[in-house]
């Protein structure tokens, strides 16, 4: 792990296209503003866990309990998906 020391309103660059830049810190707590292409995403490491285990229950799921989503996401009375 590359460990760097910053202050506010410095960055670092990551690539030719990642700018990491310290917005503020507030006693143990550093703000960190991050600018990348809308292609690579940016999670919080806890988001990006829940991503991942949501996909992979996602991937467990049998195709028998996936037909009624249609039917579900076109609503009750909309038999073709129409609004």
């Amino acid at each position: 792990m590359l460990v760097l020391s910053r202050q506010r309103d410095e960055s670092i660059i990551i690539g030719d296209n990642i700018v990491v830049t310290i917005v503020d810190i507030r006693g143990d707590k550093v703000r960190l503003g991050i600018n990348a292409p809308t292609e690579i995403p940016v999670h919080r490491q806890e988001v990006y866990e829940a991503i991942q285990r949501e996909n992979l229950r996602a991937s467990r799921i049998e195709p028998k309990e996936t037909r009624d989503v249609g039917k579900i996401a076109r609503g009750p009375n909309r038999p073709n998906g129409e609004p």
